[in-house]
C-alpha cells in the first residue's frame, strides 16, 4: 500500500468491479486503485513492489508467493458469424482439426498439442489476432472472457469442451501479508465483515465467554428446625 490507497492488478478479462464495490462499502479510509495489465507483466510488477495484490492467470512461478485458486473459464473458438462453426453449440479440438488456428504472442492457454494448422502468422497480442480471424485469415481459441473484451459484431465463438483452460488467481507476496490483504482475501471469498479477518474483525468487540457472563447460583436457605 502506498499514499493511502491499496493497488489491485487484474489481467485483462477479469471483471473485478464486484470486489471493489464491497471493499468501497468495507473499507471506507483506504482507496482501492485497479490496474490492469498484460498477463506476463504482472507477477513481475507484484514481486518489485509495483501493485499490492494481482489477479493474475494460472500457472505462474509462486516462489516468494501466495496464491489462492479462485475460478476456472471455458476455452472457445473465435470464428467469423458466417463460419460452420457458429452453426453449433460447442465443437471439439478434433472439429478444428483443418482449420488454421492462431496463436498470439500473448497466448494464455497452456497446450500440450496445438490444435488445427498453424496460421501464417503469429500476432503480438490477442487484439492482432482477433483482427485476423475478422478477415477470414483463421480462427483463434482463447479463455471466455477474452472473447467477450474483445467482442466484435462480426464474429462470434463457441465452447471447445476438451480443450485445456485457464484459471484465474489471488496472487501476492509472500512476506507481506497485511490486515487490508486479509480483508481483500475475505471478499474475494465471500465472507461476512463479521467473518473476515482483518481490520473489520479486528473491530468487533470481543465476546465473552459463556462462563463469565453466567452469575453463579445463590444456595437455597434451609428452613430453621423448631427445638
Amino acid at each position: 500500500m502506498t499514499d493511502g490507497e491499496f493497488r489491485l492488478a487484474y489481467v485483462p478479462g477479469v471483471t473485478p468491479g464486484k470486489w471493489a464495490g464491497v471493499w468501497a462499502e468495507r473499507v471506507r479510509d483506504v482507496p482501492l486503485r485497479l490496474v490492469q495489465m498484460p498477463a506476463a507483466e504482472i507477477v513481475p510488477v507484484l514481486r518489485d513492489g509495483g501493485v499490492d495484490a494481482a489477479f493474475v492467470r494460472l500457472p505462474v512461478d509462486r516462489e516468494g508467493l501466495h496464491v489462492i485458486p479462485l475460478y476456472v473459464e471455458t476455452t472457445v473458438v473465435v470464428v467469423p458469424k458466417d463460419h460452420a462453426v457458429a452453426a453449433v453449440e460447442e465443437v471439439e479440438l478434433a472439429d478444428l482439426a483443418d482449420e488454421d488456428v492462431f496463436e498470439p504472442l500473448d497466448e494464455v492457454l497452456v497446450w500440450d498439442d496445438r490444435p488445427g494448422q498453424p496460421a501464417f502468422t503469429r500476432p503480438e497480442s490477442t487484439a492482432g489476432a482477433i483482427e485476423l480471424v475478422a478477415s477470414g485469415a483463421g480462427v483463434l481459441l482463447l479463455p471466455q472472457s477474452l472473447a467477450r473484451l474483445h467482442h466484435r459484431k462480426d464474429l462470434t465463438y463457441r465452447a471447445v469442451t476438451d480443450a485445456p483452460q485457464s484459471q484465474i488467481g489471488l496472487a501476492w507476496l509472500d512476506a507481506v501479508t497485511t490486515d487490508l490483504m486479509e480483508e481483500l482475501i475475505g471478499i474475494v471469498r465471500g465472507r461476512t465483515p463479521n467473518s473476515s479477518r482483518g481490520r473489520n474483525a479486528q473491530q468487533q468487540p470481543a465476546r465473552k465467554k459463556a462462563s463469565q457472563q453466567r452469575s453463579a447460583p445463590k444456595r437455597r436457605r434451609q428452613p430453621r428446625r423448631r427445638t
